[in-house]
């Protein structure tokens, strides 16, 4: 339930962020708009007042009845949403004046600006408009070849533009705290139902099986009685079978209640600095037997002293579990491999054998209780899917992860412990 506590709190934290950034990212586009706009239009009202306005017709001439022009007067001109300079140039392409239209910013060297706009557009013929990024460029211009340089201050709207995505950023920030927690609470809202129901699930389980462990002590040990009086120690396969699947809903019951007590979780206060290269060992002496009857080799190279602070005894059936899985289902006349070393703030084992690999689909379902990819098999070998879940939770308890990878033959059981 942890996981999917998270996974929820995590999606609609991530909807609700991205909504907000959608938000704000908005509201910064808009502003640069406008503000590109308004040079835009600042350097329009220039080039559609630099040139000649209309003058009454020649009553004679070439062209009677055309328009005479003359020049229109720009200097005395003055913008108020911008701070906008015009640089006047004479018929040697030099600078001949630079009238300010509004009120002009100290440090804002309007002659260097425009020697530096001449060198850009040398060549360039006709006009030129330059609106350059607003966050980063410090002026906008307008070229008329051998006339005119208009030139706008971006500064004032480069300020407002950053202010803008500064505070947009802090609101961020801020309001990543605010939604992060309003997910949370929006969370334990969703998943309560779910928590409630599995909360019964897991009390249903240990009392049941709490409640079977005797009426079974009972069957076997009646079983094993009536054996004694009716056969004198011999065989009868009525009893018999009685035995066997008492052991089998035994083993089955007595796996219920381990997996519900891991999923309860443990104390990490009762866990010891333990040895686990020698645990490690250990098991892989343990199951020699059992490989040689497989014909099955175990071979190991695992790193001496590796200390972890664990509960021994879970640790020990989390790895007979895993190499147990492995000699079972290697083929005969191979090896299985153990691996286990530290890494960077870790510890790896592997557990690697050669076999029928695992459907890429089935690494996963493997895990989940109950759950058995040749449920005639492992019928056969009084197996229920429940090794593997109780492998997880270990794992898990000991801020831990376990995966399983198939390929070419081989599968790979790796498991990784956080120090």
């Amino acid at each position: 339930m942890k996981g999917l506590r998270k996974k929820t709190s995590l999606t609609i934290f991530t909807i609700l962020t991205a909504i907000l950034i959608t938000f704000l990212a908005v509201l910064n586009i808009n502003s640069y708009r406008r503000e590109y706009s308004n040079i835009e239009r600042g350097l329009k009202v220039f080039d559609d007042r630099g040139g000649f306005p209309d003058a009454p017709p020649a009553p004679d001439g070439p062209n009677p009845g055309k328009k005479l022009q003359k020049p229109r007067e720009l200097d005395n001109m003055m913008i108020m949403d911008n701070e906008v300079y015009t640089v006047r140039l004479n018929t040697d392409g030099g600078i001949e004046s630079i009238v300010s239209h509004g009120a002009g910013a100290s440090g804002f060297d309007v002659e260097g600006i425009a020697g530096t706009i001449m060198d850009a557009v040398s060549g360039t013929t006709g006009e030129r408009v330059f609106i350059g990024n607003l966050y980063l460029d410090d002026y906008s211009y307008l070229y008329r070849e051998g006339d005119l340089i208009v030139i706008l201050n971006n500064a004032d709207k480069a300020d407002k533009l950053k202010a803008l995505l500064l505070e947009s950023v802090l609101i961020l920030f801020v309001m990543g705290a605010v939604l992060f927690m309003v997910s949370r609470l929006i969370t334990g809202w969703i998943v309560k139902p779910a928590e409630e129901a599995f909360r019964k699930q897991k009390e249903f389980i240990a009392d049941a099986s709490h409640e079977l462990k005797t009426p079974l002590a009972v069957i076997t040990a009646s079983s094993d009685a009536l054996a004694e009086e009716e056969t004198g120690g011999g065989s009868n396969r009525y009893l018999e079978n009685i035995r066997y699947e008492s052991d089998r809903m035994n083993r089955l019951i007595t796996g219920l209640l381990d997996l519900s007590k891991l999923e309860d979780g443990r104390d990490a206060s009762s866990y010891r600095e333990e040895n686990l290269s020698r645990i490690i060992e250990k098991t892989c002496l343990i199951f020699d037997g059992i490989a040689f009857e497989q014909a099955v080799t175990i071979e190991s190279d695992i790193e001496e002293n590796m200390m972890f602070r664990c509960s021994r005894d879970e640790m020990e059936k989390l790895f007979s579990t895993i190499l147990d899985n492995a000699v079972r289902h290697s083929n005969k006349d191979t090896t299985v491999h153990v691996c286990a070393h530290t890494g960077k703030g870790c510890m790896t084992v592997t557990i690697t054998n050669t076999g029928d690999p695992i459907p890429e689909e089935e690494c996963e379902k493997i895990f989940e209780r109950f759950y058995r990819s040749d449920k005639a098999r492992n019928r056969a070998d009084n197996r229920y899917g429940l090794g593997l879940a109780i492998a997880k939770r270990i794992a898990q308890n000991h801020n831990g992860t376990i995966r399983a990878s198939s390929g070419d033959g081989t599968t790979t059981f790796e498991i990784v412990l956080k120090k």
